[in-house]
């Protein structure tokens, strides 16, 4: 039985094929501006990488903030679940998630089981979201993609008192100003979301232990700034950024527990 999950976020879209053994391939391209287009031309891509037709996909489910754009989707299930559902995948012995995503942050409490017990989410604004970190590194000047090690090389890591992207991002530019080293900004950004992160947190009750999915999870500073927090591992998965995809193909195929890698 082959399955496939498509998870359309703000920023990215991602794709997860699988079959009885577990995961085919996946998948992942920029969203763009047509939430529908691209999950039509990741589904394409992906299938044709893996030399197999459409007919052979005995079920697709989409998920994400646009997966009521997946007209060719059997389903669409919430982020919500599709992460839970992913993880338990990866590593069963999971109790709390943090996705941070494009446009919202969601916290995910488990039970022993694997079942969503509780979560809360931060969908208002885009503080401590990817988009807020992208608007960030710009003020920076600072690839994406070293915003994380960049932070590990701070000595005194700066107070960010806002996390409103508009007055924070005057925060920053404030800051540079003031001759503050950008390592030193941008642990002090690294704090900030880790505080509201770990404040969510605190509203459901989180156990260890705990994984990070999205794709801001491959921040090694944002990590490491929640680990000291929250004093214990912060799991990364290799599959962090389509755990949701993964999820969905999950789903598709009616099974929560097949064996992870």
């Amino acid at each position: 039985m082959i399955t496939a999950g498509i998870d359309i976020g703000s920023i990215t879209a991602k794709a997860a094929v699988m079959n009885d053994q577990g995961l085919m391939d996946y998948e992942v391209i920029p969203t763009g501006f047509n939430a529908k287009q691209a999950g039509e031309e990741i589904f394409e891509h992906i299938l044709c990488g893996l030399g197999l037709n459409p007919s052979v996909v005995e079920g697709v489910v989409a998920t994400g903030y646009g997966r009521k754009s997946v007209a060719f989707a059997q389903k669409a299930v919430t982020e919500i679940t599709c992460h839970a559902t992913g993880v338990v995948y990866l590593n069963p012995a999971i109790r709390s998630i943090i996705d941070i995503g494009g446009q919202d942050s969601k916290v995910i409490l488990l039970d022993e089981t694997g079942k969503v017990r509780d979560f809360a989410m931060n969908d208002k604004c885009a503080a401590g979201t990817g988009r807020f970190i992208e608007v960030m590194a710009r003020a920076l000047h600072v690839e994406l993609d070293a915003f994380g090690p960049m932070s590990l090389q701070a000595d005194n890591p700066s107070a960010i008192s806002s996390l409103c992207t508009v007055f924070a991002e005057s925060e920053v530019i404030s800051l540079i100003s003031r001759g503050e080293s950008r390592e030193n900004i941008i642990a002090g950004i690294h704090e900030s979301i880790a505080a509201r992160i770990i404040a969510m947190m605190g509203r459901i009750g989180w156990h260890p232990p705990v994984m990070m999915t999205g794709g801001v999870a491959r921040n090694v500073g944002l990590v490491q700034a929640l680990e000291n927090r929250l004093a214990c591992q912060v799991h990364v998965s290799e599959y962090a950024q389509v755990t949701g995809a993964i999820g969905a193909a999950l789903i598709a195929r009616g099974s929560r527990h097949m064996e992870g890698p």
